[in-house]
């Protein structure tokens, strides 16, 4: 049974998931405050359910040495070092969906009350002050609002704007016109949102190239009197640039729920008039915390249990449907890997996987991470589907995919090739009606070989005499053949046997084949069956 642990608050009806699930779990709400506590018990755990007060560092997968799956109740995973959990294999999840209304919502409430002034007005009333004169606004009706970013929050905003009767302008490389026309924005450049908004609001991820996007030259582009709302991320404005522009004017109000350092004890945007802030309270309602709860329950359980992947920062989604099918596609697309892998003894140039049939049709992130993990394990036991292609990515190992239709005697099948400064190798195999995946192809020389946990593969030219001293060498060195399977170009040229064995090879008889002087190759492989 997997065991998790939730270190941070989440709702009991979420705990009671895991246990219904028939995950076990150990609800520890306040363990995540605690570094040392959390790194003592944190090597028992398959799951970590986190929400932002525990820290995922790289110190703390140090001592996880079972942690298969880490969830995020909630969309930010800032306080995950998500590069140590890839290369540590473990799984990075998030609820990207669960509180998307709920920060969308906060967004739009924000909007109102810098344009009417609302938190300010309200601190002069309950003074006893009656300052009606003081604080006029403006309304939102027939204004231009600037989306810089339109993926499903901003969708969201952009929705409910239209429903003020705002026109929406929206900033995102990867918008299509398509979707735009769906939304019923305008796609824009970022300029032009800029010198066209009387309403900005933020709605991406803090990354490279979106950290301070309203910088100080992007700031004095923008319509004189713009208000800006951030109820994203911190970082995406330049605080300092902002306080600036609100003093000069260019900038008549800025509500934001996100600081570039957090908790925000301190800013220049703190006591400027016309300036709302709020501590991070996108996603604070009971009906968002309720749902990404519920969400990183179901999805770690089903990750667990079942092997389906949904939401994961650092890894190919696979659904519980696609883990039925996939499953033995994805134990040969490790099995290909790692008999190339084992071959192998300089270093990889480049992974080339060719899908062919009905494989081509599946989700071949997933298949391609198989791939790589299998090729990888040979020099790094400790490698998975998460990390290989991390430490593939590292050693600068460039992987290639190609699909295709159906074009020989299988349905599908899965070709793997592999190129070094010395040659180039290649595998080929399938997965027949019993589910069980067999090689077909090694060297260009048609087989049809099942794989064994213990297996020998040899490499000589066709003469006589090969077979017997085979035989011989393994029979006077007290190996048993289990099976076997013998495969050839044309007589007189390069032949192939694979041997299916009782139990490890020793290098001793690796070392007695080559005496023989019949062998061009001789090695001992090994498989997780």
């Amino acid at each position: 049974m997997p065991k998790v642990l939730v270190s941070d608050k989440l709702s009991e009806t979420a705990v009671q998931i895991f246990r219904d699930r028939g995950v076990e779990v150990d609800y520890l709400p306040d363990v995540g405050k605690d570094k040392e506590k959390l790194a003592e018990i944190i090597g028992q755990y398959d799951g970590l359910a986190i929400r932002s007060a525990t820290k995922v560092t790289e110190k703390l997968l140090e001592n996880a040495a079972n942690l298969k799956v880490i969830g995020r109740a909630g969309i930010g995973v800032d306080n995950v070092d998500i590069p140590s959990a890839s290369k540590k294999g473990v799984i990075v999840m998030n609820t990207p969906f669960g509180n998307s209304v709920t920060t969308a919502e906060h967004a739009i409430a924000l909007m109102f009350a810098v344009a009417r002034q609302l938190p300010e007005a309200s601190v002069s009333t309950h003074a006893g002050k009656w300052e009606k004169n003081r604080f006029m606004g403006v309304e939102v009706f027939n204004k231009t609002l600037g989306l810089i970013g339109a993926g499903n929050i901003g969708s969201i905003v952009a929705d409910r704007a239209l429903g003020l009767k705002m026109k929406v302008l929206a900033y995102d490389p990867f918008l299509s016109e398509e979707r735009a026309d769906q939304l019923g924005v305008k796609k824009v450049e970022l300029d032009e949102l800029l010198g066209k908004a009387d309403f900005i609001t933020m709605h991406v991820p803090l990354t490279d190239k979106t950290r301070n996007i309203l910088s100080r030259e992007n700031l004095a582009k923008t319509k004189k009197g713009v208000r800006i709302v951030n109820a994203a991320r911190g970082g995406l404005i330049d605080e300092e640039a902002l306080a600036e522009a609100l003093q000069s004017g260019q900038v008549a109000g800025a509500a934001l729920d996100v600081f570039a350092t957090e908790p925000a004890t301190e800013s220049p945007l703190f006591n400027l008039p016309n300036v709302v802030v709020t501590p991070h309270l996108g996603a604070s309602t009971n009906e968002a915390q309720e749902n990404v709860a519920l969400q990183v329950a179901e999805q770690m359980a089903d990750y667990l249990l079942t092997g389906a992947v949904s939401n994961a920062l650092n890894m190919p989604s696979v659904t519980a449907e696609e883990a039925k099918v996939m499953g033995p596609w994805i134990k040969l697309a490790g099995h290909l890997g790692s008999f190339i892998g084992q071959m192998t003894d300089v270093p990889i140039k480049s992974i080339n996987v060719l899908y062919d049939g009905v494989v081509a049709d599946m989700n071949l992130n997933a298949l391609n991470a198989a791939v790589i993990s299998g090729v990888m394990k040979a020099t790094n036991p400790d490698v998975n589907m998460v990390s290989a292609p991390v430490i593939a990515k590292d050693r600068g190992i460039q992987v290639a995919t190609t699909r295709q239709e159906a074009g020989g005697v299988y349905d599908g099948y899965i070709k793997v090739t592999v190129v070094t400064d010395e040659n180039e190798r290649s595998i080929a195999g399938t997965v027949f009606s019993d589910g069980k995946p067999r090689f077909i192809q090694i060297r260009g020389i048609n087989v049809d070989a099942e794989i064994g946990e213990h297996m020998l593969y040899t490499r000589n030219k066709d003469v006589p005499g090969v077979i017997g001293a085979l035989g011989t060498t393994l029979g006077d060195m007290g190996v048993n053949i289990a099976n076997f399977q013998l495969g050839r170009t044309n007589s007189g040229e390069d032949a192939i046997a694979i041997l299916y064995l009782d139990e490890a090879l020793p290098e001793s008889v690796l070392a007695a084949l080559q005496k023989t002087g019949k062998f061009l190759q001789a090695r001992a492989l090994q498989f997780e069956i």
